[in-house]
């Protein structure tokens, strides 16, 4: 089953898809832009993986022309992100005046179900109700740690878009052959898919259960694949992920935001 939380006429409704848009619980059909959408669930606590595909390292490090280095035996690279930071499924995110490199992420996002506390990997995957789409935007020019990106990189107001459906777990049987792929006005900038990730579902929730109980509504941003791409003023961004979601998005200025 996909849901999704949206805000119309004054309330906040639970929704779900239709062929004409989306259709409210209490039976209202609507076409996309009559509503604005939410995230699709009531977020806990929002765990990011950074560098957690190899194909992504690799792309780095021929950027940066030196070697990144991450593996599964390696720690995972995980950081926290503020409930500030996200929006829904047609939000606008702001690039800053005079910034070179902003990049969007998409992400598979694991969002918990059953309190975790010190789960074996053989049982992790009962802790998960299902899935959603992320992209996590950055902005290259603040980061001082490719390895712990700070919070002016990755923790800034509405830079992670999340949405547009919650997906029940039960509906994706198998969370680690899924294809992604962004598309920036139309064409086709990233493609990638879930078997390549360095840390997969199970491994992260055995990792972080071990030190942080996580509760339902909690959220694992899984990490993104190579390909992410500078975006600019008016861009339309539009991360998909088979049998997840399209989720889409708006690069605006400064001026609209009053700054």
């Amino acid at each position: 089953m996909k849901t999704a939380r949206v805000a119309h006429a004054g309330a906040i409704h639970d929704a779900h898809p239709h062929e004409r848009g989306l259709q409210l619980a209490d039976g209202r059909v609507l076409a996309e832009h009559e509503v604005v959408w939410l995230p699709p669930f009531e977020v806990g606590t929002i765990v990011a993986l950074g560098l957690n595909y190899a194909d992504h390292v690799k792309e780095l490090s021929k950027e940066l022309a030196k070697e990144l280095t991450v593996t599964s035996k390696d720690e995972p690279l995980v950081f926290l992100k503020g409930p500030g930071s996200l929006i829904g499924h047609r939000g606008v995110t702001r690039r800053p005046r005079g910034v070179a490199f902003m990049h969007y992420e998409c992400e598979l996002a694991v969002v918990i179900g059953a309190t975790a506390c010190r789960v074996p990997r053989k049982a992790a995957m009962q802790h998960v109700a299902g899935y959603t789409v992320c992209n996590d935007y950055a902005i290259r020019d603040y980061l001082e740690n490719w390895y712990r990106p700070n919070l002016r990189v990755k923790n800034r107001d509405g830079g992670t878009v999340l949405g547009p459906w919650f997906v029940d777990a039960a509906d994706v049987p198998d969370p680690h052959a899924l294809a992604l792929r962004t598309r920036v006005n139309g064409v086709v900038t990233q493609q990638g898919n879930t078997a390549d990730m360095i840390d997969d579902i199970p491994a992260l929730i055995e990792y972080l259960s071990d030190f942080m109980t996580l509760r339902p509504g909690d959220v694992i941003l899984t990490g993104t694949p190579d390909g992410v791409v500078n975006v600019n003023e008016g861009d339309e961004v539009v991360t998909e992920i088979d049998g997840i979601g399209r989720l889409v998005n708006t690069i605006a200025g400064d001026d609209i935001f009053g700054r």
